[in-house]
């Protein structure tokens, strides 16, 4: 379809709903000069031959309107791109972000050049089906994005161009470059100035230079400039920060709360976290146990409207990668006068429990505290306590709190029965561990381990999350709910139909299926060789848990009633709640807090929602890169792994150590390869199938940082008394290198 044609048809789109268009209207939308009505009424005559457009009484307009929308450009890589529809309205728009959307695969040359954050028209060519996305093509870019892209500078004879990371295959023209002198091999950050109609016709302008796309760090970087992700906090909010920088709070406020100073409160967190926002207490009595969770109170300090808090509004949570944070708030309140610091005074924000021998929550209630932590748990130290192999050291470091461990666990157990006999899916899920050196260089990559203290917590801030909810919604007040609504039909008979390929008795998944359904598939999968990859299915077949101003319930929790409230350093959905709850505590009626939080609680849990997707894309990518560059080094070596998904473009495989990377199909058996039921690459002339969960050997051929892509290719012969392994470091030093909130399982991911 040639330019003019687009033209017409997107005119008519944008019109739609009103009565058609004339060709006078025609000519006047598109401001056509009157020498090109012959070719308007040619053009005309052809899209109505073919079926595009009608006419009535000399009003035209488009014949199939459904197969037409505005649509956002999610993604865009060399070969193909996403894009999703999208409404006029803007309020709305945001919220369909927020939401999973539906997707439209599109071909790299039906792009029209579009990059991510554009706004087109597209037109639907293929429905979705069980096994791939529903396709479309794009008309005309209606909104330009100026959203900066990355690249790599390369040479093309005796000039620099800059070779985009996802955009295109071929080097664009540099029209503008920066401040900084470019070397080949520089990660940049670019612009489009001017567009061409593909991808390879733009020009760029250079905005930032970041140092070599051989480190991963630079890649990190250049991720975080273009996405809007800010690594540095505005001069007003520093400002602020330092005038809340003080060692312990005012003793004035802290005679007005409950003093909790001696209670044997402490805190569990990984080695290395800074911004400590949760801390427990317990004790059994004759009736069951006394659990008490126990909050940084961070809306005491971070008042509405003030810098600090449109700012940690606008970040919606923090961001944790490698060995980096990208904090919500300033670090002179996460990781000071609002971290729960052993041996200081701190405001805390408690969760008081009772809770039966048989783990029922009989009671709860919220108070304004002043607490004072007895030590600075952390979780490795408290494993050893639980198996037995604690030194004299540790066991003297926990010496005030050494009686509540135990019950800590016993508690802790009866809650996660509980929550399995009531149906809750076990999923487990390998989390990865990035170990960088003092240069930022990722020296190791491995499997992030969990042991019983943080699955104590997680059954903790789960209670404490409950009763949260169930307050707000036993007073109909407004509230930001922590929400997981059930799978769409379509993906649970999608989920069935895979798991019988995968030779898995789907039992009793059907388009109505409970959590309960879903954990019975997880357990029966239990010690079996697909056991990793079906829980990775049952995963994906559950909707995204996002937040809400409507209790929507927690399918994968079973629970009715559910939000975020143990994490306001690094949330800002917990710190929503926080300050509802403290007006509700300070005497305000529902009433009251209806016509004061009503508008915040829709607005605070849409731009969580957004926030959040955005924080954990940007782990996962920048993820990648620190991964690429730690295979650098294994190029040429061996290593088994199994299949972890599939597509026409080749097969994924994943290493022991958590690494991905992929087998292109121009790699693998000459033929033309198509994907069955999602979980099978079918088409090799020789009849080799692959299927996701098979053990395959493969060799490492190369690994791009600056892409964040590892390439493999498969080797025909098991060497299984020779495997390679890539060696993961057992340095003390890097035993608990963990990133301190990041979540280590698909529960934790839930509840912290």
């Amino acid at each position: 379809m040639n330019k003019l044609k687009t033209s017409i048809l997107c005119a008519l789109i944008m019109n739609k709903g009103k009565n058609g268009m004339t060709e006078k209207d025609i000519t006047k939308k598109l401001g056509l000069p009157k020498k090109s009505s012959k070719k308007l009424a040619q053009a005309l005559a052809e899209m109505k031959k073919y079926g595009d457009i009608t006419n009535k009484k000399g009003v035209w307009r488009i014949k199939d309107t459904e197969d037409y929308f505005k649509a956002f450009v999610s993604n865009v890589n060399t070969k193909s791109g996403f894009i999703a529809a999208v409404p006029d309205d803007d309020r709305e728009r945001s919220k369909s972000e927020a939401e999973e959307p539906s997707e439209y695969f599109v071909r790299g040359k039906d792009l029209c050049g579009a990059i991510p954050g554009d706004i087109v028209i597209a037109k639907k060519t293929a429905g979705a089906s069980i096994d791939r996305s529903a396709e479309a093509v794009v008309l005309s870019v209606i909104e330009e994005s100026d959203r900066l892209l990355t690249g790599t500078v390369v040479a093309n004879g005796n000039k620099l161009m800059v070779l985009p990371d996802k955009l295109c295959d071929a080097p664009l023209f540099i029209a503008r470059t920066g401040s900084k002198p470019l070397k080949i091999g520089d990660k940049v950050a670019f612009s489009i100035r001017k567009r061409g109609e593909r991808h390879f016709d733009h020009t760029v302008e250079i905005r930032e230079s970041f140092g070599s796309s051989g480190n991963a760090k630079s890649s990190a970087e250049a991720y975080m400039l273009v996405n809007g992700l800010h690594t540095e906090f505005p001069d007003e909010v520093l400002l602020e920060a330092q005038k809340i920088n003080i060692d312990e709070p005012d003793p004035n406020e802290a005679a007005n709360r409950l003093d909790l100073r001696s209670e044997a409160i402490f805190t569990i967190d990984g080695a290395d976290t800074k911004d400590i926002d949760d801390a427990v207490s317990i004790s059994k009595t004759d009736f069951g146990y006394n659990l008490g969770v126990h909050i940084a109170d961070v809306s005491h300090y971070v008042k509405k409207g003030s810098a600090i808090d449109k700012e940690a509004f606008s970040r919606g949570t923090s961001i944790y990668y490698a060995d980096k944070v990208v904090p919500m708030l300033p670090k002179e309140l996460s990781n000071g006068i609002c971290s729960l610091n052993p041996n200081v005074d701190r405001l805390a924000f408690s969760c008081l429990m009772e809770i039966s021998a048989q783990g029922a929550l009989l009671s709860y209630k919220f108070e304004k505290t002043v607490i004072r932590s007895r030590v600075k748990g952390v979780y490795s130290e408290v494993n050893k306590i639980l198996d037995g192999t604690a030194g004299d050291e540790i066991k003297a470091k926990y010496g005030q709190v050494t009686d509540s461990i135990p019950v800590m666990r016993e508690l802790a157990e009866i809650l996660y029965k509980n929550r399995v006999n009531r149906g809750s899916p076990e999923i487990e899920t390998l989390e990865t561990k990035i170990v960088t050196d003092e240069n930022g260089i990722c020296t190791d990559v491995k499997p992030r381990e969990r042991g019983t203290a943080e699955k104590i917590i997680e059954e903790f801030m789960l209670m404490a999350n409950k009763a949260a909810a169930a307050f707000a919604m036993k007073e109909k007040f407004p509230f930001v709910y922590r929400v997981h609504e059930a799978p769409k039909s379509e993906k649970l008979l999608a989920l069935g139909d895979t798991l019988t390929a995968l030779g898995v008795d789907p039992e009793r998944i059907n388009e109505n299926s409970s959590a309960a359904d879903l954990a019975e598939i997880i357990r029966k999968s239990r010690g079996t060789d697909r056991y990793t990859v079906i829980n990775r299915i049952v995963l994906r077949t559950m909707m995204k848990a996002k937040y809400s101003d409507e209790p929507l319930g927690h399918y994968g929790l079973v629970m009715p009633e559910y939000a975020h409230f143990t994490s306001p350093i690094r949330r800002y959905a917990d710190l929503s709640i926080h300050r509802i709850l403290t007006d509700r505590f300070y005497s305000l009626n529902s009433e009251k807090l209806m016509k004061k939080y009503a508008k915040f609680a829709f607005e605070a849990a849409l731009q969580a929602s957004l926030t959040e997707l955005s924080a954990i894309k940007c782990e996962r990518e920048c993820e990648n890169f620190y991964m690429a560059e730690f295979m650098k080094n294994h190029i040429g070596e061996e290593f088994d792994g199994f299949i972890s998904g599939v597509s026409p473009s080749g097969i994924f495989v994943e290493l022991p150590n958590t690494i991905e990377g992929m087998v292109s199909a121009a790699d693998l058996p000459i033929g033309e390869y198509e994907v069955q039921h999602n979980v099978i690459l079918v088409g090799a002339a020789n009849g080799k199938i692959f299927t996701v969960g098979d053990n395959i050997r493969v060799k490492c051929v190369s690994a791009s940082v600056s892409g964040g892509f590892i390439d493999f290719e498969i080797v025909e012969k098991a060497k299984t008394a020779e495997s390679a392994e890539i060696k993961t470091s057992t340095d003390e030093k890097h035993s608990d290198n963990d990133i301190p909130k990041k979540a280590s399982s698909f529960l934790e991911e839930l509840i912290k």
